[in-house]
């Protein structure tokens, strides 16, 4: 009797591919309602703004209310009040400026943390956070009597050197984690070939981290843009900006939430068309690194 060999059966261990298309279909719709969520409040406060006062402040809202553009009216200053490109003004100044400070100043020092690493980088990394984890309020004070003994304040570049040492550590840390992956051979080539360290920064470094620049220069745009405390405190009337203009329509008597609505929706949109101009390298930049 001779005895026949088992073999054993192998088992496929991937899903099927309907089950997979099923997962793959239920993962889409979660993160089309998640995004629908999140784009809720915006839409939202795009149709207020096109509704008249008497409309914007009906509860339950009516969603067949007329539409108009009195609010937008009302913000660029058609009924008497102030204008607001003084202030639109300001944050552009404040917004880019102390972007392009941030940039020239966070580029060598995370080229100095990642291709030419320090002895522990890692401290000076954390050195740079932590001077993220002091309340804002707390140096409030005494930026304020330092402000007002040099004669700073209501001065729009005052508020550039705040947003740029506000910014410049987030800068640091986020380009030190692009520019790390940057590759050292070109580097070597170019130093081989008798570049110096700017044309090597400008040059070399900068095209190939581009990317990361960008996310960094976005975030923090946006940081600056959307500040307010110490635009409040520190400015007046010359240096105002934005976000400050946009508080003096919020009073206790009168309608005023399709105006500032209106506002909100106005003063959102430069940060709204930078993020979607440089969408594919904001994408890129943050996914840097994140497979090898």
């Amino acid at each position: 009797m001779s005895a026949t060999a088992v073999r054993p059966v192998v088992t496929d261990a991937k899903p099927p591919v309907r089950t997979r298309r099923r997962a793959g279909a239920g993962l889409g719709l979660v993160a089309w309602l998640v995004g629908i969520v999140f784009f809720l409040p915006i839409a939202w406060m795009a149709l207020t703004s096109f509704h008249s006062e008497s409309d914007a402040a009906t509860n339950p809202p009516s969603f067949a209310a007329s539409l108009t553009l009195d609010g937008y009216r009302e913000f660029f200053g058609a009924g008497g009040g102030a204008s607001p490109w003084p202030a639109l003004v300001n944050s552009a100044v404040a917004s880019i400026a102390s972007t392009l400070f941030v940039l020239v100043l966070a580029l060598p020092a995370a080229y100095a943390l990642s291709i030419r690493p320090v002895k522990k980088w890692t401290d000076v990394l954390f050195f740079f956070l932590s001077t993220k984890m002091l309340p804002v309020v707390a140096g409030l004070l005494p930026i304020y009597l330092f402000a007002k003994n040099t004669d700073m304040l209501d001065n729009i570049w005052l508020l550039v050197i705040l947003y740029t040492s506000m910014n410049l550590p987030i800068a640091v840390w986020m380009m030190q984690s692009f520019l790390a992956e940057v590759p050292v051979a070109i580097i070597e080539a170019a130093r081989v070939d008798g570049a110096k360290l700017p044309t090597i920064l400008v040059r070399v470094v900068a095209p190939i981290a581009l990317p990361g620049i960008a996310a960094t220069s976005l975030i923090c745009f946006i940081f600056s843009w959307n500040e307010l405390l110490f635009a409040r405190v520190l400015t007046g009337v010359v240096a105002e900006t934005a976000p400050v203009f946009l508080t003096g329509f919020i009073t206790s008597q009168g309608l005023f939430l399709a105006k500032v609505c209106a506002a909100s929706l106005v003063i959102s949109l430069p940060v709204l068309a930078a993020g979607f101009a440089a969408q594919d390298k904001l994408v890129q930049g943050l996914s840097l690194g994140a497979v090898k």
